[in-house]
C-alpha cells in the first residue's frame, strides 16, 4: 500500500466545531475506502499567497493516510462535494523521501547549537 498526503484549505468562516466535524468526515471517508489514517494536522488559519474564492485567509489541514489508489479517488470526490473546502491537493509520498527528510531534521536539531546560530 502507498502513503499519500492530502492538503486542504478550508474556508476561514468555518467555526472550530465544524472543522472538527469535517476532519471526522474525512477520516470516515478514508476508512470506508479501506485505507488507514496516519496523521491529521490542523495548521490553523494562515494568510494565503493569493485570493482563493475571494478569501485572503484559509485554514490549512494536512492528512496523511495509507491505502490503495481508490482511497484517493474517494477522498477527492468528497473534497469536491464539500462546501467548506476551498482547495485541495493529494500526492503520493515516497518512503525514501520520508526517511531522508527525517534524517535532515535530526541533523538540523543536532547542529542547531553552533556558535554563529546557523543551522548546519
Amino acid at each position: 500500500m502507498k502513503i499519500y498526503e492530502s492538503v486542504c484549505i478550508l474556508s476561514p468562516s468555518l467555526p472550530d466545531d465544524d472543522v472538527s466535524k469535517l476532519i471526522e468526515k474525512i477520516s470516515e471517508t478514508i476508512v470506508r475506502a479501506e485505507a488507514s489514517v496516519l496523521h491529521v494536522i490542523n495548521e490553523g488559519k494562515k494568510k494565503l499567497a493569493y485570493d482563493v474564492q475571494h478569501e485572503r485567509r484559509g485554514t490549512y489541514l494536512i492528512i496523511q493516510f495509507q491505502g490503495k489508489g481508490n482511497a484517493v479517488n474517494e477522498l477527492e470526490r468528497f473534497h469536491r462535494m464539500e462546501d467548506g473546502i476551498m482547495k485541495f491537493l493529494t500526492v503520493e509520498i515516497q518512503p525514501e523521501l520520508l526517511k531522508s527528510a527525517g534524517e535532515k531534521v535530526e541533523k538540523a536539531e543536532v547542529g542547531a547549537g553552533s556558535a554563529d546560530g546557523r543551522v548546519q
